[in-house]
């Protein structure tokens, strides 16, 4: 440790014993909160030190140091308000050389602050919500060390205990608007896992309330730390060895990742520094994971968040185990069919629960390249993320209803509607037993065009809806996934490997391999670039220019796919070709691979199909450039409609105008079907656009003949393909195109509805 780390740990166990002191006197609140900013003071020399506290729904200034007496219980301030009202609706750490350089500065002129320059705050948390602030400023601007923020984060611990006992914060109630939770309600989320599920809500955890926050005996709260690790640790070994869902799959490597962050001594370091600042074992864990989520709030990149739910996740099982409360809702055993309601879950919390109860979970988190999210689909469980107040919106067995379909969750139904989405769960098994049925049918349209329909897939164990929906072949296997999931880059061995094992399920039906699509929202924290963060990262670096700046990355990955299809047929695709020689320079790295084999006297493929997805409108424009040097042409619908109408996907005020059918994304793709037809080349669509039955229906009417889309839209999509009269879909769309109605997609819903074409 550093001087100033090691006076830093003095500093904040001095403050901790004094505060002990403090705690154990037979004074009022109001009285121990006076000396509690005054030992502060002292303790890092701070020129001002102040409380702040959550009263009637306002942050009123409860005690000072250094600023005037006569603001105490006077200066208030809305949540949001100032850097005191951020730090507190954020719940985030703020350190600043200059306070007023910080777009959210207020200065309010009764407390006598203008002369100070620098500030700190750290939230004062309670049941994982702000119930106040603790503020210290200098009047030289200084920004201040990361171990007194530490210190003053351990005394906002013992505080948060100070202030719950003596009644000075609003009731959790209060803060939360205390409503009665007894009517139906209907909440929105974002899908993880699709699926229709139905149970009473269970909580993942009980909250753990941490008795004694100041060490008696720091080695003997470091010995109860250390036993459980060892006992985490091998809870997480077996969970691992007895994963019941399949093996091989990339679920695998996740729980390889959860094991290293189990084993990581970063981590029981930073719980040890906290022990050694004088907190108890309970303590310790509770402060790291505060900062923890604190750093979470600030995570832009949602894989980097994801790792950071993982290391919460071992830090309420090491809390659990060390306060010797280690039920969970698994432990107790699930007595129904139940809807888990968590914050946020790590794959190896998941895997303890019963999957004959467990329906379906809700989270208030969540990703779709969490963790959880991987294994959840891999045990065939609905999940509903992004439900942001969940926890504080149902109660213990409250009936829940998932539809992902829906994006929604129905919390304590209406009888009626419980009866309601009980027949449109029969009727989806129904429908979905129909499907099922179409998988020997070849999807021809009723005049005789036949219509080839692809998956998409990422993952090994995507394949085997090859068999189980009778698809063609895999349109579009991305393999970013297998790096999403690794906490390291993966070694060619790995990659050769996955390719191979994809290769071999698919059978003699193609697979086309995107290479790497990353960059833009899905970064990888082990490549990560220097430099600013983008304001607009799905225009930024991603994709083939990854690929070609890192061209090592690409170099390991074309020789792992041209050994993985030795004696075979392999097919190629760059992501995000924006200029024809992008595709050059990237086809250049697999020519050289491919030499560089044969001089080896490798075992090559048969054949190698090179292609490019058109996802940039600029590339519409050189398609006669590109048309004589691929074999193929993917259109990723998803990509080229933000990018033609300026409108991202993502964002929910513009969600309206995110249209797949409309007179300019039409146009534009019936214009790509032109631009080909002289070049021998197969044209698909590897977007969500083709996995609806209406867009399908206009894709294939602008002369678009193959689709790869999700394995469950599969039977939806043959469904239609076989109700439609082809010929009368092109000659209706070639008057809509000429002459848009105002509403174009209500006029081919009202078309296809009177032509008799299914629908759903």
């Amino acid at each position: 440790m550093s001087e100033a780390q090691i006076n830093a740990t003095l500093a904040a166990r001095n403050i901790l014993t004094r505060l002990h002191d403090v705690m154990a006197a037979r004074t009022n609140a109001q009285a121990k909160l006076n000396q509690v900013v005054d030992i502060i003071g002292d303790s890092l020399n701070s020129e001002v030190c102040s409380i702040y506290l959550l009263r009637e729904g306002v942050l009123e200034l409860f005690a000072t140091r250094g600023l005037n007496q006569e603001a105490v219980h006077v200066t208030k301030l809305a949540l949001g308000q100032g850097l005191t009202g951020t730090i507190a609706k954020n719940v985030e750490t703020l350190n600043l050389a200059e306070a007023t350089a910080h777009p959210d500065f207020q200065y309010r002129p009764e407390t006598g602050e203008e002369k100070f320059h620098s500030f700190a705050g750290v939230p004062i948390v309670r049941m994982e919500r702000a119930v106040g602030v603790l503020c210290i400023q200098h009047v030289e601007p200084r920004r201040y060390l990361e171990v007194e923020i530490e210190a003053m984060q351990t005394v906002a611990m013992v505080l948060s205990e100070l202030i719950a006992n003596a009644g000075l914060v609003d009731a959790q109630g209060a803060v939360d608007g205390g409503a009665e939770l007894t009517h139906s309600q209907r909440e929105i989320g974002f899908p993880l896992v699709a699926g229709l599920a139905s149970g009473k809500a269970v909580f993942h955890q009980p909250r753990i309330t941490i008795e004694h926050i100041v060490a008696e005996d720091v080695e003997a709260e470091r010995q109860r730390v250390y036993s459980a690790f060892i006992k985490m640790r091998e809870q997480i070994d077996k969970m691992a060895s007895q994963a019941e869902f399949g093996k091989g799959g990339e679920h695998d490597e996740v729980l390889e990742t959860y094991k290293m962050f189990a084993y990581d001594e970063g981590w029981s370091r930073r719980i040890n520094e906290a022990i050694d600042s004088g907190l108890t074992a309970e303590a310790a864990i509770e402060r790291v994971q505060q900062r923890t989520r604190m750093r979470m709030r600030q995570i832009d990149d949602p894989l980097l968040a994801d790792r950071m739910h993982d290391l919460e996740d071992l830090s309420n099982r090491l809390l659990r185990i060390v306060s010797g409360q280690i039920g969970t809702a698994a432990q107790m055993g699930l007595r129904q069919d139940t809807i888990l309601i968590a914050r946020n879950l790590g794959p190896a919390e998941l895997l303890e629960y019963d999957r004959r109860r467990l329906k379906g979970v809700i989270l208030e988190e969540g990703s779709l390249t969490a963790h959880v999210t991987i294994v959840a689909r891999a045990m065939g469980i609905p999940v509903m993320g992004r439900m942001r107040n969940i926890l504080h919106q149902v109660r213990q067995d409250d009936h829940l209803l998932i539809d992902t379909n829906e994006n929604s969750v129905l919390i304590r139904p209406a009888p009626q509607v419980i009866e309601a989405f009980e027949a449109k769960y029969l009727r989806s098994r129904e429908k979905q037993a129909a499907y099922a049925a179409l998988r020997d049918v070849e999807p021809r349209t009723r005049d005789g065009q036949r219509i080839d329909v692809l998956i998409n897939a990422g993952l090994r164990d995507d394949i085997a809806h090859l068999a189980v929906t009778g698809a063609d072949g895999v349109g579009l296997f991305r393999t970013e996934f297998q790096f999403l999931v690794s906490a390291t880059l993966p070694q060619r061995e790995r990659q050769l490997r996955l390719y191979r094992d994809v290769l071999d399920a698919a059978g003699e039906k193609p697979v086309v391999f995107r290479t790497v699509d990353i960059g833009g929202d899905k970064s990888l924290p082990y490549l990560r670039e220097d430099g600013p963060g983008e304001e607009n990262p799905a225009m930024g670096w991603r994709a083939v220019r990854v690929a070609l700046e890192r061209d090592g990355l690409l170099k390991v990955q074309a020789r792992a796919l041209i050994e993985a299809a030795a004696g075979r047929t392999l097919n190629v695709m760059f992501p995000m070709i924006a200029e024809p020689w992008e595709y050059d320079a990237a086809r250049q790295v697999f020519e050289e691979q491919l030499a560089f084999l044969k001089g080896r006297k490798k075992m090559l493929p048969d054949r190698i199909r090179f292609g490019a997805m058109l996802e940039v409108p600029a590339l519409a424009e050189t398609l006669d450039l590109l048309g004589p040097k691929i074999d193929f042409l993917s259109i990723g619908t998803n990509d080229l409609t933000q990018f033609l109408l300026a409108a991202d996907r993502a964002h929910p005020k513009l969600a309206q105008r995110y249209d797949w059918i409309s007179p300019a994304i039409l146009r534009f793709i019936r214009r790509v079907v032109k631009s080909v037809e002289p070049y021998d080349i197969d044209l698909t669509v590897c977007g969500e656009m083709g996995g609806r039955q209406l867009e399908a229906l206009a894709l294939l009417a602008v002369g678009i003949r193959r689709l790869s889309i999700t394995p469950a839209a599969v039977g939806p999509i043959k469904a239609m393909v076989r109700s439609l009269d082809l010929e009368a879909a092109t000659a209706r769309m070639e008057e809509m195109l000429a002459h848009p109605p105002a509403d174009m997609r209500g006029a081919l819903q009202d078309w296809a509805t009177n032509q008799g074409v299914e629908l759903g």
